[in-house]
């Protein structure tokens, strides 16, 4: 039985993810951008007596390590050597698909193409001569539709004739591109030189060693530095003599030289009658007359933030009933909970520490899975390209490269995304200043993690206008971000800002089942995270606000009201209940002033008073260092624990609107400290591990969070100073 390693290659937007799906089975998102897939992906694929192990690599433009997506691309197929690389083409955009081409027929990999979105060609009135292409490049060439799984048994049994060898070698008279008299000549030179000395040899062909050193590719030029000094001395000399020339003859650099031969050699094949146009190529297509309004320099931006307020105010509108239903079944379980179990740590810890903490996040999973469903539609339609597009203008004033626009999008520049990926999203980016700075501020995007906490404050204090103050708050997270971003470019992060080129894929309306897939996923992820992570983050922070507890002396006094109170009034009256209830919850508050945790968050009252925040806040942003989530389940332990008022069953949100510690203000004061201060430590972690070093993720921390501070105290001073 015939087991290979098949590599998937491609620029983004090609379909290579639909067709890895397809081909295995797995449910990988799929992203309408640059940028989505940054580490490979696996699955296996299996058909009669063929298994092969499919290798998802980043989708690029090109093998010039410029990118991690490219170095990761280019380093699988060096070293890794898989058996057939299939590359993915979009069949309406042929030439500049075919430039990734030519540089994996120079790399002499075993190469079948799959030429996709043949609906999309056909659609557009091109006719495509397979046959003549296949001739031309020399490897097979077959024509497929990822998106149904048209033409992939006929794609699969050539990689499988390609993987047994049955298939003709490319003619290397055919893939062999002249890059213009000097380089080719410098090339010879070079390409003899590499030969004689074995110099990388099986890992590289000889002439691809020479080009990319004339290219000035740092990543192999350090490669040959380390295996041959010498050598690498000399060829180093060879590329910067002729590059020396060319910017004496041509005012240019050889790479440019190589880009431009490369796509005259691409329109050379093209012009030999492999397309034909049955309509005016230079007429619009639908995606184009679209783009036309959409992306227009004056109404675009005005219908992105048309489209932006549209989300907030379907997601709130269509959510609050069944938030509530959600919120009903928790204070129902917590009532049978309280009836069924006898006073005591278990019952403290299922009601406080479970209940009330993980029930409070999983409380807004309706309202989060319909932000994830409308954030799926944006994504899987291409319209998130196009909000890249437009803010890439925006992007360039503040210092920051067009593909960290991306990165924004993903930690939640729309809402509901996550800072993880989008700090691996910001590997794509060539500069490494720029790619820093937008490490260090893409978490003040708002993340899903945060949405809890901005409706749990908006709803409470501020539920006429919900809609409204969630789009001010995404409005002012980019004001933030990008300011923030600025002043890191012209202070610690200084350096002259990269060029930027960014395909706009053509629009397509999402599937139902894609839709329900991408948008379960996400959600999922945040109910698992809510029964993992926070459910042992609430249950250890329950024990930190619960143990030492009183002194013998003080429970003894509190004992002892209550048998006064008892003896005072009959039983059964209402006022007896009702004195016996506020003794309780004022036993509950003092028990937790006293706790672990609730003797951390006295101390830091002395700070954070300025701000507008008690102890119990203090313990909730503390909660928030572990994950954000866990700020609305502390807030929920906290005060179900400590709440003196009589009315326990009450929301969480009714608790806090009625507290006295609590008002419009200090919920304000308590969103942008919220929404601005340190990461949460798994992204911090992960700036670490992108930035190669714990100082920045370091850094990050300080930063926000004295920023947040800062912002918080500011508004909770001036407002209280107003009257407020």
């Amino acid at each position: 039985m015939l087991k290979i390693i098949l590599a998937l290659a491609g620029n983004p937007n090609a379909g290579k993810t639909t067709l890895f799906n397809a081909l295995t089975g797995a449910r990988q998102h799929v992203g309408n951008y640059p940028g989505v897939t940054v580490e490979r992906k696996e699955g296996d694929y299996h058909k009669d007596d063929f298994n092969a192990v499919v290798v998802d690599l980043p989708g690029t433009y090109s093998l010039t390590a410029y990118s991690e997506e490219e170095v990761v691309a280019r380093d699988f197929l060096a070293n890794e050597k898989p058996a057939v690389v299939i590359n993915i083409l979009d069949a309406a955009n042929l030439e500049r698909n075919l430039y990734l081409t030519c540089q994996l027929l120079e790399l002499k990999v075993p190469l079948v193409v799959a030429l996709n979105m043949m609906d999309v060609a056909k659609d557009r009135g091109m006719e495509i001569d397979i046959d003549k292409l296949s001739a031309f490049l020399g490897v097979p060439v077959l024509p497929i539709v990822a998106r149904s799984s048209r033409g992939l048994d006929d794609l699969m049994a050539a990689v499988k004739a390609q993987a047994a060898g049955r298939l003709a070698p490319p003619d290397p008279a055919k893939v062999r591109i002249s890059y213009g008299d000097d380089i080719d000549q410098t090339l010879l030179t070079m390409t003899g030189l590499i030969r004689d000395s074995g110099l990388l040899k099986g890992k590289y062909p000889a002439r691809w060693i020479a080009v990319k050193i004339v290219e000035n590719d740092e990543m192999l030029i350090n490669e040959v530095k380390a295996a041959d000094p010498e050598l690498g001395a000399r060829l180093l000399h060879e590329a910067e003599l002729v590059a020396e020339h060319l910017m004496q003859t041509f005012d240019t650099y050889p790479e440019a030289v190589i880009a431009d031969h490369r796509y005259g050699f691409i329109k050379g094949i093209l012009k030999r009658g492999i397309i034909t146009h049955r309509y005016d190529e230079n007429r619009l297509y639908t995606s184009d007359r679209i783009d036309k309004v959409l992306t227009n320099r004056f109404a675009g931006p005005l219908l992105m933030l048309a489209v932006l307020f549209s989300i907030y105010q379907i997601t709130f509108s269509l959510s609050a009933l069944p938030v509530s239903w959600v919120a009903a079944v928790f204070g129902w379980l917590g009532g049978v909970l309280d009836a069924g179990l006898t006073d005591g740590p278990l019952k403290s810890m299922l009601i406080s520490g479970v209940i009330d903490g993980v029930g409070g996040v999983l409380g807004f999973v309706p309202l989060i899975m319909l932000m994830f469903l409308c954030i799926a539609i944006l994504e899987d339609s291409g319209y998130l390209a196009r909000v890249a597009f437009m803010m890439d203008r925006i992007f360039r004033i503040f210092g920051l490269h067009g593909s960290s626009v991306m990165a924004f999008i993903v930690s939640g520049g729309i809402a509901g995304g996550c800072a993880v990926p989008g700090v691996m999203a910001a590997r794509t980016l060539r500069s490494p200043k720029e790619r820093m700075a937008t490490l260090l501020t893409v978490p003040f995007m708002n993340c899903g993690a945060k949405l809890p906490i901005m409706a749990l404050l908006i709803g409470a204090f501020f539920a006429e206008h919900q809609a409204m103050y969630m789009f001010g708050f995404t409005l002012f997270s980019w004001v933030v971000a990008l300011v923030a971003a600025k002043i890191l470019r012209l202070t610690v992060l200084r350096g002259a800002p990269t060029p930027f080129v960014m395909e706009l894929p053509p629009y397509r309306f999402p599937t139902f089942k894609g839709l329900l897939i991408h948008t379960w996923e996400r959600t999922w992820q945040y109910i698992k995270k809510a029964g993992t992570v926070i459910l042992a983050i609430s249950i250890l922070l329950w024990a930190m606000m619960t143990y030492p507890g009183l002194s013998p002396e003080k429970k003894a006094a509190f004992v002892q009201e209550k048998e006064q109170i008892s003896a005072r009034y009959k039983t059964g009256s209402e006022e007896r209940e009702r004195l016996l209830k506020e003794v309780e919850g004022r036993r509950g508050a003092a028990a937790l002033q006293h706790s672990i945790a609730g003797r951390i968050g006295v101390a830091l009252e002395k700070v954070t008073w300025l701000s507008g925040f008690d102890w119990r806040t203090n313990i909730a942003l503390l909660g928030g260092f572990a994950a954000k989530e866990v700020v609305v389940s502390t807030l929920g332990t906290a005060y179900s624990m400590g709440d003196v008022d009589p009315e326990a069953a009450a929301s969480l949100g009714q608790r806090l609107a009625r507290d006295a510690a609590w008002s419009p203000l200090v919920a304000l004061s308590a969103l942008l400290f919220m929404a601005f201060y340190a990461p949460c430590f798994v992204t911090v972690v992960c700036i670490a591990r992108e930035a190669g070093s714990w100082k920045w993720a370091f850094f990050s921390i300080g930063y926000s969070t004295t920023f947040a501070f800062i912002l918080s105290t500011g508004v909770y001073q001036v407002g209280r100073f107003l009257g407020f």
